[in-house]
């Protein structure tokens, strides 16, 4: 398979979500060069100053500059963070109608440069629009990832760690499924340095912590009206898990063609991570109570994305 060698990030979109994930590349050394593409060119262009007047600061040099779809050509990754944001009251499943459309236009012009890398997709909702990414792009289903469940796996393991006085490193646990209202803790495996966590929780609590990984968008986008700062985290993290081709673990969002059955469609499950994008799909032995809910989340997912896609392509 065909792959670009070099580190260059392109970034789509540098609204809230966009900045603070450039941002987190700089702060971490991530990559070698990233070039910041939005409509607002006056706004992009200003990130770009006030991101390289951090460089000095930062533990590697990075070439940071704003640019056009051209400049995907030589891009390992181009990540899409641009399209509407989610409003107060309004579920990710809301955005559809308007971001297909603006993705539509967006990967026409990333894939007209030639660009031939990996796309890394945040918007939301992020599982419907990463199934639209790949349709338009003709990529390797492999070579397009969502964020899929990242942020939602990461307040999992934040509040598990809460609750037993841990550090959030040593919880293991994941969230797979929409990432949306659909979505479902996988207790039966979740487990601190390998002792499951399951026993150590009342029904009431687990139901309680997973309520609370699932609204926390919510409450959040009700106080200061965005999520940013996480989401930025956990695109950071899959940008160096494939630039350093870590063979890591992350609960994406990917492409389910054999793995939990036949879906043809793209959704959080922890998939190994390396330099050519997902290189497998991991399926949890998930209980019975699990699996319907995992089904479930498939299945509105399906339904949302029917309308604009044949799922039999």
């Amino acid at each position: 398979m065909e792959m670009t060698l070099g580190n260059k990030v392109v970034l789509v979109g540098t609204g809230a979500v966009g900045a603070s994930y450039a941002y987190s590349l700089m702060n971490q050394g991530i990559c070698d060069e990233l070039v910041l593409v939005d409509l607002n060119e006056e706004k992009a262009r200003g990130d770009v100053m006030d991101l390289a007047h951090g460089i000095v600061y930062a533990p590697s040099s990075m070439r940071i500059s704003f640019g056009t779809y051209d400049d995907c050509k030589d891009a390992a990754i181009v990540v899409i963070c641009a399209g509407a944001a989610q409003k107060p009251g309004e579920t990710r499943l809301d955005l559809v109608h308007k971001n297909v459309k603006i993705f539509e236009h967006i990967v026409n012009g990333v894939m007209s440069s030639g660009f031939n890398g990996i796309f890394l997709v945040a918007t939301n909702p992020v599982d419907i629009l990463t199934y639209a990414t790949w349709k338009f792009s003709g990529l390797p289903k492999e070579r397009v990832i969502g964020s899929g469940t990242i942020l939602d796996s990461a307040r999992f393991r934040h509040l598990l760690s809460e609750e037993l006085g841990a550090a959030p490193t040593s919880v293991h646990g994941y969230i797979i499924g929409e990432h949306g209202d659909s979505q479902l803790a996988v207790w039966s495996g979740a487990n601190i340095s390998g002792t499951p966590i399951a026993d150590q929780l009342s029904s009431e609590r687990k139901e309680e912590i997973a309520v609370q990984v699932r609204n926390a968008a919510y409450e959040i986008i009700k106080s200061k009206g965005a999520t940013y700062y996480g989401i930025a985290m956990g695109l950071a993290r899959i940008t160096r898990a494939i630039l350093k081709n870590e063979q890591v673990v992350l609960p994406v969002g990917a492409y389910l063609d054999g793995e939990y059955g036949e879906h043809d469609i793209y959704v959080g499950v922890p998939s190994i991570i390396h330099r050519g994008g997902v290189k497998k799909v991991l399926e949890l032995p998930l209980d019975k109570s699990e699996h319907e809910k995992f089904s479930k989340s498939i299945q509105t997912l399906k339904e949302i994305q029917q309308p604009f896609f044949s799922l039999t392509n």
